[in-house]
């Protein structure tokens, strides 16, 4: 039977700005704060040299490859980016940075199986981002599990994001939570 180490990206920059009821502090794939860099250190200590985990699944956000980098920095499991378990586009912190930006930030990790633009997008829509349909959100919820289940690998990390991990296991994240469950 699979096992999953799904885990939440650490505090970004948007987490730390964004407030109930005021508007969105537009901050676009943002980055973790020096609190999130913490919470992902500290998260990488508790999982430890990551033991027994075959595969880090991260989302091709700036938050979750910081997250994925320090909590998985003893692991020897290959890294996998991929767009499918992005986050759900709802606040401009969910659009995302071109392939060829992510590649040269992040050198040892492979950007080159992604489109460009990998987020949602709206052709039409003159805004600064267009919101995702629910019902997009909830196919690709389902074409990521049919992912994760048909790996070989039986114990694998996901590093997501809080929408986006609780539609797929209906758990609410904490930043830099870590929930390990079977799908």
């Amino acid at each position: 039977m699979q096992k999953f180490h799904f885990i939440r990206h650490a505090q970004s920059h948007h987490n730390a700005l964004a407030r109930p009821g005021e508007p969105d502090p537009m901050v676009r794939d943002a980055a973790l704060t020096d609190l999130g860099h913490r919470q992902a250190q500290a998260l990488g200590a508790e999982i430890g040299d990551a033991e027994g985990i075959e595969l880090v699944v991260i989302s091709p956000f700036t938050r979750t490859i910081q997250t994925g980098l320090h909590a998985f920095t003893g692991s020897k499991a290959p890294r996998v980016i991929l767009d499918l378990h992005r986050e759900h586009l709802d606040s401009y912190c969910d659009v995302g940075s071109d392939p060829a930006a992510l590649a040269q930030s992040f050198p040892d990790l492979d950007f080159s199986q992604l489109r460009n633009p990998w987020w949602y997008v709206d052709p039409a829509s003159d805004a600064p981002y267009a919101k995702e349909p629910p019902e997009m959100l909830a196919e690709r919820v389902g074409a990521f599990a049919a992912w994760l289940k048909a790996r070989p690998e039986q114990t694998i990390a996901v590093v997501s994001h809080g929408t986006f991990l609780w539609h797929l296991t209906g758990h609410r994240f904490a930043n830099a939570e870590r929930l390990i469950a079977g799908l």
